[in-house]
């Protein structure tokens, strides 16, 4: 059974939290086995991030960037990668709440483009999560699953 690790950052009922709860329910109904981390509550490890298959990251946008939380998961993968920790090429992919602007979303790609082969356009919700968003993060868990399996 595939691994999937859905990291994501997010305040108690959050927005980002909802999409990151359809991503990881999509994948169980397919399947595949997840592990969710709100980095909100606690930082990723590198042997959870070791033993995972690929990834799916949320996060919302903050002032025009992604929530801190999720940066230093990117600071944490480059101090890994520099000690030898084998960090690059899994698959990825993303999602992003915002209120408007969602001006994070190039920094957000650029991050996860260092490091992972991302699969999909980044699913981005604006304001109140919607159906048509939840939808679209569920579909990015089934083809990151998909995908995974398949190789």
């Amino acid at each position: 059974m595939k691994k999937i690790l859905v990291i994501y950052h997010s305040q108690e009922h959050g927005n980002t939290r909802t999409l990151a709860l359809a991503v990881a329910e999509a994948i169980r109904d397919a399947g595949g086995e997840v592990q969710i981390i709100n980095t909100n509550e606690q930082r990723v490890s590198p042997e959870e991030f070791l033993s995972s298959d690929a990834l799916a990251i949320g996060t919302p946008d903050y002032y025009s960037f992604p929530a801190g939380t999720i940066k230093t998961f990117f600071d944490d993968l480059y101090l890994w990668n520099k000690a030898g920790k084998p960090v690059k090429g899994k698959p990825a992919v993303l999602f992003m709440t915002h209120g408007g602007g969602g001006r994070a979303k190039q920094p957000f790609e650029g991050f996860a483009d260092r490091f992972f082969q991302r699969i999909g356009e980044t699913v981005s919700s604006v304001g109140p999560v919607s159906e048509e968003a939840k939808k679209r993060c569920s579909d990015l868990g089934k083809e990151l699953l998909l995908r995974i399996s398949a190789s």
